[in-house]
């Protein structure tokens, strides 16, 4: 059982985040012009604009979440004076909102991807993997937070789970920390490190194209052509 531990929460977050950052070196040197997000648009457009909507305007608050209980310590917050009755206010009830938008946008995309004929047979399997696993992220994510949470309400992932996600960053992560964590949770954070692993080869990377240059560039000015006749 310890190895198995070492590997799930030591050696394959290593793994995936490695894949992560040469896969997207490779992939940016070798095969730009397959970076790109491949929109069905033309063939589906009333169910992808609302899915569309409802994920990326979930999403965004939801990784904001993450990275702030994952990320900063329960001490840091406190002294701050965020109390842990706030934060579960702002995790469990705000974060449930953005959540559940989330997760109403992914299964919007989802099952338009794999109901809708000429969808699926313009997808490819990483497109069918890639829906499904961000399905399942989701989903996990959510179960843990309106149930787990609810059925085992003296789990503090903040003692286990944020502590474990620090340690992988200063290379000295404790598998021990994740033993008692529940399952859902578990599945969550391994799928979550899946996606990572296989980002660098889906349409995911399209996050990085983001045309952020065009906040800051000057304006393109179209003057119109006459022809002057001698």
């Amino acid at each position: 059982m310890n190895m198995i531990n070492q590997f799930l929460w030591v050696i394959f977050p290593y793994i995936c985040l490695a894949v992560f950052i040469v896969g997207h070196i490779y992939r940016y040197r070798t095969d730009q012009f397959n970076w790109t997000a491949k929109s069905s648009e033309f063939i589906e457009k009333k169910k992808l604009k609302l899915g569309s909507l409802m994920f990326h305007l979930g999403i965004i608050p939801v990784i904001g979440g993450h990275i702030a209980g994952l990320a900063i310590p329960q001490s840091w917050m406190e002294a701050a004076g965020i109390s842990n009755h706030m934060y579960h206010i702002g995790a469990v009830y705000i974060g449930s909102v953005f959540g559940l938008l989330t997760l109403g946008g992914m299964i919007l995309l989802t099952s338009r991807r794999f109901t809708i004929r000429s969808v699926r047979q313009l997808s490819s399997a990483s497109d069918l993997i890639v829906n499904v696993l961000l399905l399942l992220i989701v989903f996990m994510g959510m179960y843990s937070t309106l149930v787990t949470n609810v059925v085992q309400p003296e789990f503090n992932y903040r003692e286990s789970i944020s502590i474990w996600f620090r340690d992988l960053f200063i290379l000295r992560p404790d598998a021990a920390l994740m033993e008692n964590v529940p399952l859902s949770f578990k599945i969550h954070i391994l799928a979550g490190f899946g996606i990572f692993g296989l980002w660098p080869f889906t349409r995911l990377v399209h996050v990085w194209s983001v045309p952020l240059n065009y906040v800051g560039r000057r304006y393109i000015l179209y003057r119109k052509h006459r022809n002057y006749e001698a």
